[in-house]
């Protein structure tokens, strides 16, 4: 199997700025939420997956952001995780963090 390779860390720059980091993508989000609940069930994948109708492996793949689930697919996760659509996107708001507009 390959290895992760993950993003460098951004180091300062020569005034000591350091860069932000990339906002991470709503399906990594929404992946870190359904892992959390599952483990905090202490759920297997397996369990869940069957639960949800989907393989274990689309399910982990879901869970570590390399999916984008449809909003079906979604629905049957949650619901198999004892949530709604609703519930998972306002965890999911609520852990990415106030949101900053710009003028």
């Amino acid at each position: 199997m390959g290895e992760v390779v993950r993003f460098p860390q951004p180091v300062p720059d020569l005034r000591g700025v350091v860069p932000e980091l990339p906002e991470p993508l709503w399906r990594e989000l929404v992946g870190d939420q359904l892992r959390g609940e599952r483990r905090r069930r202490g759920e297997r994948l397996v369990d869940v997956a069957e639960r949800a109708g989907v393989s274990t492996q689309y399910l982990s793949e879901v869970e570590r952001g390399r999916k984008e689930p449809s909003s079906e697919m979604l629905q049957a996760i949650t619901g198999a995780l004892d949530l709604t659509v609703r519930q998972l996107a306002a965890r999911v708001s609520r852990a990415a963090g106030p949101v900053c507009l710009a003028a």
